[in-house]
């Protein structure tokens, strides 16, 4: 499909609409029918603001314009290959020639990353979430977590959340490099990044040069990826080789990647061990009201956990957990035979919960994952553990199918 812009100066170029869309898309955010909204106009960094504003502004400030901005992509960062692109067509443009972005000047296969790279990095500024909604993964952040890191591996983003009293607030995004091969890691080598919620591990520095300033591993696989038989290792969030400035959307071996500058800028919001990372492909984000009740929802069902488990009650305890629960290597039958046997010792017992986290587990609305401190008294045993739970919502309620006790 090829779509045709008349630029202010009377200069009339066609360009395909596989790079971002140029002339529709940018149209629309200068005539503000654009859907972009989450904040506003702030961008991640001035090579991004460059960009966009050059392509953007064609139509009002023309090409003299536009080249100045894609000078300034390229004064502070001279490896930047999609700068070149967008420069050359440009400048061709300039001299009257009809002109398609990532036209024979070089080959489609070594053209395409970088369309896709432009068409990511402007979605982020055309169709971002609405600025006061939530992200649906993020429904309840512990004390501990200063931040939150949300991948949204559609949009090819990474967005960092303040934590607010528990809610998610919105900080800022970059733009990121995911697996060559898609998403939905499950095996050893397949080049996927994973899909769920990790941890980021200690920064691991001198590594060649391949990693940029450093790399956090991710705490890939996590309890659920391994009750599900998936497996593999070494995927991590870092940084571009020193002559490179940006890799293509879908360029890694399954590692989360960022430019190097962006990976500095991300450093500040990671408290290692604490910070979660959550990586989801087509990221929901829903108005609060919406937020709130599918929290809240969830949160009544754990209440009602604890309450029936301080009941004495076993056949109430147990009714919160599913008939296809797994802990360690019992199922349901010998883990509830084992508590209904540890109960009638029991002649009171209390439980306390502090530092509660909630994720809606990525890809489905039926999973949840609650990460707590338990504080357990009773007549017998007192003990702290930090423990992590799976909820599945079976028939409209919400049941246990995975328990275990965590070192954080």
């Amino acid at each position: 499909m090829i779509a045709r812009l008349t630029l202010r100066h009377g200069v009339r170029f066609t360009q395909r609409i596989a790079v971002v869309s140029f002339a529709m898309a940018a149209t629309a955010l200068a005539d503000g029918s654009g859907g972009g909204s989450l904040g506003g106009t702030a961008f991640s960094n001035e090579v991004e603001s460059a960009l966009v504003r050059a392509i953007t502004g064609l139509s009002d400030h023309g090409l003299k314009q536009a080249l100045i901005e894609v000078d300034k992509m390229l004064a502070r960062n001279p490896n930047h290959r999609l700068a070149y692109l967008i420069k050359g067509d440009l400048l061709m443009a300039s001299a009257g020639q009809p002109v398609a972005f990532a036209s024979s000047a070089a080959t489609s296969a070594s053209v395409a990353p970088l369309q896709d790279e432009a068409r990511m990095r402007m979605k982020r500024y055309l169709d971002a979430p609405p600025v006061d909604y939530l992200p649906a993964p993020l429904l309840q952040l512990s004390p501990k977590h200063a931040h939150a890191l949300l991948v949204d591996t559609s949009r090819s983003r990474l967005f960092v959340y303040a934590n607010d009293l528990g809610r998610p607030r919105y900080v800022t995004d970059f733009y990121i490099s995911l697996g060559k091969n898609g998403v939905d890691k499950s095996r050893e080598g397949d080049q996927k990044t994973p899909i769920g919620v990790y941890s980021l591990l200690p920064l691991k520095e001198g590594l060649p040069d391949f990693y940029g300033p450093g790399a956090y591993p991710l705490s890939y696989p996590n309890e659920w990826d391994r009750v599900n038989g998936r497996d593999g290792h070494g995927i991590w969030l870092h940084g571009t080789p020193s002559d490179t400035y940006s890799r293509a959307p879908w360029a890694t071996d399954g590692c989360v990647v960022l430019t190097n500058e962006d990976l500095a800028r991300l450093s500040k919001y990671v408290d290692v061990d604490r910070t979660p990372v959550v990586i989801g492909q087509s990221v929901e984000w829903r108005s609060p009201d919406q937020w709130e009740a599918e929290r809240d929802g969830f949160l009544a069902a754990f209440a009602k956990w604890k309450s029936d488990w301080e009941s004495l009650d076993a056949n109430r305890y147990l009714s919160h957990y599913s008939r296809n629960f797994r802990s360690e290597h019992r199922d349901f039958a010998t883990w509830s035979a084992r508590k209904r046997q540890v109960n009638t010792g029991k002649t009171w017992i209390k439980v306390g919960v502090n530092d509660v986290s909630v994720f809606e587990y990525p890809g489905t609305r039926d999973l949840m994952m609650i990460s707590f401190e338990q504080d357990y008294r009773s007549n017998n045993l007192s003990n702290r553990t930090f423990k992590r739970q799976f909820w599945a919502r079976e028939g409209g309620q919400w049941r246990i199918v995975h328990e275990a006790v965590v070192t954080s």
